[in-house]
């Protein structure tokens, strides 16, 4: 997989092909399993292997090792379907027996949440919500020093208009009054203590603690995707009308940018909260976040030639990767004055991407199966 396009010396960049996997269907999610204090640990015990979980539209989910693409498990999933899957936080310091045991959470078309230990490859809990596909997933950190460690962080999961806050063992902590409308996104709030739930016509902040609303957003619209930004300030929606909507939800204060070609159905912050990137035509957006917001100001556009399907910031670094229905992925750093760092042309569309903790790989889906990981190298 060669790098296409440009001379070397406009790609400092490059992104040479790790390792592929395969699963069954279209990759309709991917996640790498976090790690403990925010770093990866390196070689060591099987248990601290970092993982990546690709889950399959027909229902199965494959464990898939970092290193060299090993195949590590193969979970069953979801009857007819599994529609999302979410790590649980690593915190900084656990039980050992909650270190060694990686729990992975994955939503599916049977209205069931599933608990997975990741390291020994086994079901461990389930929790039904319904006949309603669950299709959103967010762990939720509570701000109450007085909660258990074992019960915190609580697991949001969305099954059509019924939103429930999940223990790590499965048990339902609590269910909400049904939503208006079908649940359409979820974010959990970076600092913990509340997540976000859209629906159409308004967002609400429900708390992780007392289980009560924080506060409604109203938007008359239909809402496809939510992002907080890292440093807690800003809540998006990227909507259906098409645009993107912000709030300052400590502010009451709320912009609001339009002229998008399609639906806004992906939005990344870079992780110093200035850098926001969108979906929504042949270009990804990027808006300058900073100060009064991004409102009246001219976004930066990232080309492609073929619709944007992903926009995928690094974690602790500024690169930006965006990938379009014909198979291109760019790399960017979009504080440069030009931006493009590298390409490469995918066989197949991709349907997710994910970097890797350290940054240093970027996962993709694909639609035809296939799970490609990239290194980002200078």
């Amino acid at each position: 997989m060669a790098v296409a396009g440009l001379p070397a010396t406009h790609f400092p960049m490059q992104l040479t092909k790790h390792w592929a996997g395969q699963v069954d269907d279209y990759v309709i999610d991917l996640a790498w399993s976090p790690v403990a204090g925010g770093a990866d640990p390196g070689p060591g015990s099987a248990s601290q292997v970092t993982i990546l979980a690709a889950a399959s539209a027909a229902g199965p989910v494959t464990l898939f090792a970092a290193a060299d693409g090993g195949r590590l498990h193969h979970l069953p999933g979801h009857e007819n379907g599994t529609n999302c899957l979410a790590w649980a936080p690593a915190p900084n310091s656990q039980p050992s027996t909650l270190i060694s045991q990686r729990l992975l959470t994955t939503g599916g078309q049977d209205g069931t949440v599933k608990f997975w230990d990741a390291t020994a490859g086994q079901h461990t809990a389930s929790a039904k919500l319904g006949s309603n596909w669950v299709e959103h997933l967010a762990w939720v950190s509570s701000l109450n020093p007085q909660l258990s460690t074992f019960n915190s962080p609580l697991l949001a999961a969305a099954s059509g208009r019924t939103l429930a806050f999940l223990r790590r063992d499965g048990t339902i902590a609590h269910t909400f009054p049904p939503a208006p409308k079908t649940v359409s996104a979820l974010a959990a709030q970076p600092a913990g203590g509340a997540v976000a739930a859209a629906c159409y016509g308004s967002v609400t902040l429900w708390d992780a603690d007392d289980f009560v609303a924080q506060k409604e957003l109203p938007y008359a619209n239909g809402i496809h995707a939510l992002v907080w930004s890292p440093d807690n300030r800003w809540l998006v929606s990227g909507n259906q009308d098409p645009s993107v909507h912000l709030w300052i939800p400590e502010q009451d204060i709320e912009l609001h940018m339009s002229g998008y070609d399609g639906k806004v159905k992906f939005l990344s912050f870079d992780h110093t909260s200035r850098w926001l990137a969108t979906s929504g035509g042949r270009d990804a957006c990027i808006w300058d976040c900073t100060g009064e917001g991004p409102e009246g100001r001219e976004p930066a556009m990232l080309p492609h030639e073929a619709p944007v399907c992903a926009v995928k910031f690094q974690h602790t670094h500024g690169l930006l990767a965006t990938a379009s229905t014909d198979g291109v992925v760019h790399l960017w750093s979009p504080e440069h004055r030009s931006p493009l760092r590298a390409t490469v042309k995918m066989p197949t569309p991709a349907t997710k991407l994910a970097w890797s903790p350290d940054d240093r790989l970027l996962a993709i889906g694909s639609e035809k199966g296939t799970v490609y990981v990239l290194k980002c190298e200078a």
